[in-house]
């Protein structure tokens, strides 16, 4: 199976999993995993560890759960790039999300395969970590908030921990403009009218989590999307 099958295999696998929660739930999650370059990424480039124990902030409907079983059990079924690393075995997923309808969904759909928490970011206990993944959640903090999430995020994964963080680079032209705007609108969907966001700079991002006490690289995750996303892979200094 080509790669490109395969993941086409793996969103509609995934998204099966949200059918009982209704039409939208079905196709945001067949959408989302379809067209977002970063859950192939994931797995293509091995950027998480077999066995890790795994922090999703902001899960939404746990979409990345999903994918990653369907991950496993296409490798299972011997449907897998050769050049691909075999998807992670988690021992544990947690997720921390504060839409109640999310985590709704997240439970019917996952099961026993995740523990999905109604919380907020800023207030919910962390715990122990091996990977901590944060995708397009911290421009809608404040930027003290955005760094009480990162220093939090730097203690829970010890020091041979990764974090995963997606953000939208400030200096990204129109595509940026795209980004934001859609990021707007998603705020009024969800009623937060008077909502903001608080964006930064490629080089504001790095400075950011350097200063959290991370070393960060940076790889373009925007491929196939009109957005100027970026995916932060940092470690503890």
């Amino acid at each position: 199976m080509t790669a490109e099958h395969l993941l086409k295999s793996l969103a509609h696998i995934a998204a099966d999993r949200y059918r009982p929660s209704g039409r939208f739930a079905y196709y945001f999650a067949r959408g989302k995993l379809g067209r977002d370059p970063v859950f192939a990424a994931l797995l293509e480039r091995g950027l998480i560890p077999e066995g890790a124990r795994l922090l999703d902030l902001g899960c939404g409907q746990g979409l990345l759960a999903a994918w990653l079983e369907a991950a496993r059990a296409s490798h299972r079924e011997g449907q897998w790039p050769e050049s691909w690393p075999p998807p992670p075995r988690l021992s544990a997923f947690r997720g921390i999300e504060r839409m109640p309808r999310d985590v709704e969904r997240a439970r019917r759909a996952l099961g026993a395969l995740a523990q999905i928490e109604c919380a907020d970011i800023l207030s919910a206990a962390y715990g122990e970590a091996d990977v901590v993944i944060v995708l397009d959640v911290l421009h809608y903090l404040d930027p003290s908030a955005q760094e009480q999430v990162l220093q939090r995020v730097r203690a829970s994964i010890g020091p041979a921990g990764v974090l995963l963080l997606r953000v939208g680079n400030a200096a990204g032209g129109w595509r940026f403009r795209m980004s934001r705007w859609v990021d707007a609108a998603m705020l009024y969907l969800r009623d937060y009218r008077r909502g903001r966001l608080y964006c930064r700079t490629l080089p504001a991002w790095s400075a950011t989590l350097t200063s959290c006490g991370f070393t960060a690289r940076a790889i373009p995750m925007s491929a196939g999307t009109p957005f100027a996303n970026v995916l932060l892979v940092a470690t503890p200094q």
